[in-house]
């Protein structure tokens, strides 16, 4: 038995007057997406618990049956896991983004979506200028990297409330500094960077250009390792994760899945979307479970771009979906589950809580009076899971 996750993070979303009232979901031309719908089974899923923020981590986690109110610890020790770190009990690993701050705001959190390769040469700089036996900085891709921290008392002392800074966009940075154990340190540090960071000449570049600086960095979402049972154990099948998403790779080397970094490339969706569905098909040869974690929704979300967000649905429909539909035409010993993970509002430029729609097709699925997919045919429909790490057991089961 074959299974296929498609997970289109940020994917639903609310209906828009721009839309005539509808959601890019019913907007987009998804034949593929509606032929899973008509000849599977639909329904709606809660995959972010109402006390945390939902942040895709904690969703992809929740998604793949970890219960994240039990094992879920921070974004940076599972980006730090990305990076294959091999970390002392007493070192604390930070996400860090290189973000822009303007007249005391935090005017971009991805500090105008700099280049890994800038952000390397940022990276290896501040290693050079402020790294020692309390902090050291490990390259990412674009603005997103790690930090990891070292006291005595481990988390004990460096456990400061810490903020993501996608959620203060244009907010005073003061008023998001982190506060708790250790964040008078954490304060220290970031504004440290900020008087090296303003001066380095790839950022006079870039504010030549009339481009956001990397003139600071943000530290967030820190915490211990996390305990978490091998996929294995818990569902009896090897698999592989296939994203960019570090925290989706991350999560994966956590849990004992292969990692496969496949690159995006947002301003050619047909080359990458191709080139992810040939991955996903040569996993498919050898894994009994592949999961593939796409994140062009999400973005477009975030960047408040409606055309963007349903030009990524057409093409993950056109280029992926129709492979996977072709495949399961082919081989009756397999199953497909797409979801959106979490909803990603354009308008608001954010992600929320809100349940979102899912559908299973393939083997041993009976089919509903499903049409098409969407969040309203999700959220009619009978089948619903309100416990967050669920869905994927009613996916697996025989």
């Amino acid at each position: 038995m074959k299974y296929i996750i498609i997970a289109m993070a940020g994917a639903a979303d609310h209906p828009a007057e721009e839309l005539n009232g509808k959601t890019p979901l019913e907007t987009a031309k998804l034949p593929n997406l509606h032929f899973f719908a008509k000849n599977g089974k639909m329904g709606q899923a809660k995959l972010t618990p109402n006390h945390f923020e939902p942040y895709p981590d904690i969703t992809f986690l929740n998604l793949l049956g970890y219960d994240a109110d039990k094992v879920y610890t921070g974004r940076g020790p599972i980006e730090a896991a990305n990076l294959e770190l091999k970390l002392e009990d007493n070192e604390i690993p930070f996400r860090v983004n290189f973000i822009t701050e303007a007249g005391g705001n935090l005017a971009d959190p991805t500090a105008g979506c700099v280049t890994t390769k800038e952000a390397r040469a940022l990276i290896n700089f501040l290693n050079k200028k402020v790294a020692s036996d309390f902090v050291r900085f490990f390259p990412g891709t674009g603005y997103r990297h790690v930090a990891v921290l070292k006291d005595s008392h481990g988390f004990e002392a460096l456990s400061a409330r810490t903020d993501c800074p996608h959620d203060i966009i244009g907010q005073s940075i003061e008023d998001h500094l982190p506060k708790g154990p250790g964040g008078e340190l954490l304060k220290k540090l970031m504004y440290d960077t900020k008087l090296l960071l303003q001066d380095h000449e790839i950022n006079q570049v870039r504010v030549d250009l009339e481009e956001n600086p990397a003139n600071m960095i943000w530290l967030w979402g820190q915490g211990p390792k996390p305990k978490l049972e091998k996929f294995t154990q818990l569902f009896g099948v090897t698999g592989s994760v296939i994203s960019n998403a570090a925290y989706a790779n991350g999560i994966a080397r956590l849990i004992g899945l292969t990692a496969i970094e496949v690159e995006d490339k947002a301003d050619d969706l047909a080359a990458s979307y191709e080139k992810k569905a040939k991955v996903l098909m040569d996993e498919l040869k050898e894994k009994d479970f592949v999961c593939m974690l796409l994140k062009d929704c999400d973005e477009a979300g975030r960047d408040g771009d409606m055309k963007a967000k349903i030009s990524a649905l057409e093409a993950c429909d056109f280029f992926l979906l129709s492979k996977i539909k072709a495949y399961l035409e082919e081989n009756k010993e397999a199953r497909v589950l797409v979801t959106p993970c979490h909803v990603t509002s354009w308008k608001m430029r954010k992600r929320t809580r809100d349940a979102v729609p899912f559908v299973v097709a393939g083997k041993n699925v009976m089919p509903d009076e499903s049409e098409k997919f969407s969040e309203l045919t999700g959220r009619a429909n009978e089948l619903k899971f309100l416990k967050t790490n669920e869905l994927i057991r009613f996916f697996l089961s025989k």
